[in-house]
């Protein structure tokens, strides 16, 4: 092979390798569009509560209402099973509507 070929191969095999790792965070603006449909009950732009608890800095913050520290995996697991509450989400939202969604959070 040359030098080229290499170089092609060598990004090539890198993309597919970051891809295959979970690279894709989602997209923020398609997750704002999911938000709306949790808008009815929760804030994006004040920790205020509104009938579940306001969502800004949510993933800044020490912990979640529930506890639990704001990761991506206790996030998703919350909008998956909801409780308190909260419909579950895991049959209503893709995967990849949730990944856009916690995208989205986290730019609050």
């Amino acid at each position: 092979m040359r030098k080229s070929n290499w170089t092609v191969f060598a990004v090539g095999l890198a993309m597919s390798a970051s891809l295959a790792l979970g690279a894709d965070k989602g997209d923020p603006e398609k997750g704002k569009e999911v938000f709306q449909q949790c808008g009815v009950c929760h804030n994006a732009d004040s920790n205020e509560k509104k009938m579940g608890p306001g969502l800004k800095g949510l993933f800044k913050a020490e912990k979640m209402a529930d506890g639990k520290k704001p990761t991506e995996a206790n996030v998703r697991a919350k909008v998956d099973e909801g409780g308190n509450g909260m419909p579950a989400y895991k049959e209503m939202l893709s995967d990849e509507e949730k990944t856009n969604l916690i995208a989205y959070l986290k730019t609050l």
